[in-house]
């Protein structure tokens, strides 16, 4: 299997997120997740993990992710245990870190925003996090509730207000510009 920069970067940020908030099962982790990569690419164009998230009902899920979970790929098994743990009428997933974690594939401006989401919602549990993504005008619920596509993916372009939008353009096109230069 190729690891990618993404790839990498995915695993390092669900063991950042294991190890620096509570509670941190699939539901907290997937919403963080998608914390991450909309908040990277508002300000800069790009996501940090790569992952695609569809518009369930409880929110964002990266579901490329979520089917690895049941079957992970070798890097992801040795990266992680996962646990299933009954609670209630239902299950929790455990998620333990088997690696320390390295900041070495992250820039400043995206361990800046791990370590921000890190704390802004170190307490909060699964029922807390769906609430966030489910407000309104967020990217879930222009998809979700005002655009009635459920199940769909998420485009990222959501995350930029319209007013937000000529800027990140000229920043994407800078860096073309500047990538064409560089060849």
């Amino acid at each position: 299997m190729l690891i990618t920069h993404e790839r990498e970067k995915l695993i390092q940020a669900i063991n950042f997120f294991v190890r620096n908030t509570k509670k941190c099962g699939k539901v907290k982790l997937f919403k963080l997740l998608y914390f991450l990569d909309f908040e990277h690419f508002k300000q800069t164009g790009r996501s940090v993990t790569g992952q695609n998230y569809f518009a369930w009902p409880k929110g964002p899920v990266p579901v490329d992710l979520n089917n690895e979970i049941e079957n992970p790929m070798p890097d992801m098994a040795e990266a992680f245990q996962f646990q299933k743990k009954p609670i209630k009428d239902s299950w929790a997933l455990d998620i333990t870190p088997n690696v320390e974690f390295s900041e070495r594939n992250f820039t400043k401006r995206e361990m800046m925003i791990l370590k921000n989401l890190a704390e802004e919602y170190k307490n909060a549990d699964a029922n807390s996090m769906i609430e966030a993504t489910h407000l309104e005008n967020l990217p879930w619920d222009k998809i979700y509730n005002q655009d009635r596509k459920k199940q769909q993916i998420i485009p990222y372009e959501l995350s930029i207000r319209n007013d937000e939008r000529d800027r990140l353009i000229k920043i994407v096109n800078d860096r073309q510009e500047l990538l064409e230069k560089l060849r």
